[in-house]
C-alpha cells in the first residue's frame, strides 16, 4: 500500500475520510472545499442530518457524484489525541475497502488545535498501515478489496512527508514483525529465522553473525543449548549490529526466540499448545526493530541478539532435576521444562554483558502470570534500574502501547532456592512475572537492564483499538521510540 501527502485539489480519491468533532461542527478548509464544490453538501447532508452527532468512531457514507465521503466521528475536541487519530484511520480505511472502487482513500482529519499536525499525519498513515494488515499467505482466496493508495490531503506536503514516511518505515517494520509471528512453526525454524535475519542484514547494511550448536557449546551456552536438545531443528544464536558513525550510546536489545514450545516433558495441554508457534514473539519484535532502525539510522549502536530453539519432549530431551552450568557459571536446577524461556535468556544477558553496552532489553512471551496480572493490552516492565524503566513506560504511552512497572525485590531470590544448585529455573504460583524477573537478573551485570513480558500482548484473540486480532508487533513501537529519541 502506497502513502503519500496530496494537495487535495489534485487528489485521485474516490473515497474521501474526513473528521467531524462531536462538540465543535466547524469545517477546516477541505471540509469547506467540498462543501462548495457539491452545493452545500457537508453542511447540509452531514452535518444537519438527523443521526451523525459526530460521537467517537460513528461514521456515515454520503455518496455523490464520483466521490464517497466517510464521515468519520472524532468525539470530544478537548479528548481527542493520537492514539484516536490512529485507531480512528485503522477502522475507517478497513470500511472505504467496500466503498472504494479505484481503492485509493483520502485522509483528511480534523486537529483540534493541540496537536502537532506532523503527528496527525503520521498516526494517520500509522493506523492505514494498522488497520489494511492481513496474513493471508496460506489462503488460496485472498483479498481482493485492499486498498492500493493511501493519500493525506494537505497542501503542505514537504511537511508532511517525513513524518509519513517514519510512520511508513515503522509500520513496515510492524508487518513484517507480525509476518514472522504468524508464520507456522514448520517453516518459522531457527535456521529459517537465522536466514531472515542474514537477508535482513544484507538488505540494510548491518552485521550480522549466527553462531551454530558446536560454536555455543564452546562459547558455554550450557542452558540455551539444553533446552534444545529435544528438537530436530538446530539451535542457532543470532547476533544482528547496527553502527552508527559516531554513536551516543550502545543498546543490546533481545528476544525470546522459541520457535515452538510444547513445554518440553512438562508438556502443555492441547489448549494451551495451539498458538506455541508465536513464542518467538520477541524474536520477531527485535528482528523488525533492526530493520526500522537501519532506515531511521539513530546515533546509537544496537545490538540484537536472540537465542531460537524448540522446546520438545523426546528421548534426548532435557529432563526435571537436571541441574545446567550457565553461560557465566551459575546453576540452574530444572524444576520445570515449561519455564524454558528465561533459560534461553539467561545465557543471552550473559553474552550481552560481553558487548560492554550501556543498556540491556529484552522481550519476552515469558510467564502467563503476567497475564493474569495485566491481561492483554498492557506489558509488563520491570529492571534494575528506575530510570530505564519509567522511560519505557513514558515511551510506550507516546506511542500508543501501554507498560506497567512490576517490581523486582531482593527477597524474590528466596523462591528460586535449590537443595543441590544455585538456584531452581521456577518459584512459587505467586509473584510469577517478577520472581521469573528475578531469575534473569542473576544473568546480567549491566547497570540499566530492563525486561518487557509480553506473554499477554505479543497475541490477541479479538481486535483492540487499531490492532486487528492476532499478532501485534508489540512492543516494535516502544522500542523504535526508545531508541530513536
Amino acid at each position: 500500500m502506497e502513502i503519500y501527502a496530496k494537495n487535495p485539489h489534485e487528489t485521485q480519491a474516490d473515497v474521501i475520510i474526513t473528521g467531524f468533532f462531536e462538540d465543535d461542527k466547524a469545517l477546516n478548509d477541505i471540509q469547506n472545499g467540498l462543501d462548495e464544490k457539491f452545493d452545500g453538501a457537508v453542511s447540509k447532508k452531514i452535518l444537519e442530518k438527523e443521526g451523525f452527532k459526530g460521537k467517537y468512531l460513528e461514521t456515515f457514507v454520503l455518496p455523490l457524484d464520483g466521490l464517497k465521503i466517510l464521515a468519520a466521528g472524532l468525539g470530544k475536541k478537548e479528548e481527542f489525541n493520537t492514539d484516536k487519530v490512529r485507531e480512528i484511520a485503522a477502522k475507517t480505511v478497513k470500511q472505504a475497502e467496500k466503498l472504494s472502487k479505484n481503492k485509493i482513500v483520502g485522509f483528511n482529519i480534523q486537529n483540534n488545535g493541540a496537536m502537532c499536525c506532523c503527528k496527525i499525519s503520521h498516526n494517520v498513515a500509522l493506523g492505514a498501515i494498522m488497520g489494511e494488515y492481513d496474513f493471508d499467505k496460506y489462503k488460496t482466496k485472498k483479498n481482493e478489496e485492499k486498498i492500493s493508495k493511501v493519500e493525506i490531503l494537505t497542501e503542505k506536503i514537504d511537511k508532511f512527508t517525513p513524518a509519513i514516511n517514519q510512520a511508513k518505515i515503522i509500520g513496515e517494520a510492524m508487518n513484517f514483525t507480525k509476518d514472522l509471528i504468524f508464520e507456522p512453526a514448520e517453516y518459522a525454524t531457527p535456521a529459517k529465522i537465522s536466514e531472515i535475519a542474514e537477508n535482513l542484514a544484507k538488505e540494510n547494511g548491518l552485521e550480522i553473525k549466527v553462531f551454530g550448536k558446536d560454536e555455543l557449546k564452546k562459547m558455554n551456552f550450557n542452558a540455551f543449548l539444553a533446552v534444545g536438545q529435544g528438537s530436530v531443528q538446530e539451535p542457532k544464536f543470532i547476533h544482528l549490529k547496527y553502527t552508527p558513525e559516531n554513536p551516543k550510546k550502545k543498546i543490546a536489545i533481545i528476544g525470546k526466540g522459541i520457535t515452538f514450545d510444547s513445554g518440553g516433558l512438562d508438556i502443555k495441554p492441547p489448549a494451551s499448545m495451539l498458538t506455541m508457534r508465536t513464542d518467538m514473539s520477541g524474536c520477531a519484535c527485535v528482528l523488525g526493530v533492526m530493520k526500522a532502525i537501519a532506515q531511521l539510522k539513530p546515533d546509537v549502536e544496537v545490538h540484537m541478539l536472540s537465542a531460537l530453539c524448540e522446546n520438545m519432549p523426546s528421548g534426548s530431551s532435557y529432563k526435571v532435576g537436571d541441574v545446567l552450568i550457565a553461560k557465566n557459571g551459575k546453576t540452574i536446577e530444572v524444576d520445570n521444562t515449561d519455564a524454558e524461556g528465561r533459560l534461553t535468556l539467561a545465557d543471552a544477558l550473559t553474552y550481552a554483558d560481553e558487548l560492554n553496552v550501556d543498556e540491556v532489553i529484552d522481550v519476552a512471551t515469558l510467564t502467563g502470570a503476567v497475564i493474569v496480572a495485566l491481561g492483554n493490552t498492557i506489558t509488563g516492565v520491570m529492571g534494575n534500574n528506575e530510570e530505564l524503566v519509567r522511560a519505557l513506560v513514558e515511551e510506550g504511552k507516546e506511542v500508543g502501547e501501554t507498560l506497567w512497572e512490576m517490581p523486582i525485590l531482593d527477597d524474590m531470590q528466596d523462591n528460586l532456592k535449590s537443595d543441590i544448585a544455585d538456584m531452581r529455573n521456577t518459584g512459587s504460583r505467586y509473584a510469577g512475572a517478577s520472581v521469573a524477573a528475578r531469575f534473569l537478573s542473576n544473568f546480567t551485570n549491566s547497570k540499566k537492564w530492563a525486561h518487557l513480558d509480553i506473554a499477554g500482548t505479543a497475541f490477541i484473540d479479538k481486535p483492540y483499538k487499531e490492532l486487528n486480532k492476532g499478532a501485534t508487533a508489540a512492543m516494535v513501537r516502544t522500542l523504535i521510540n526508545h531508541i530513536t529519541k
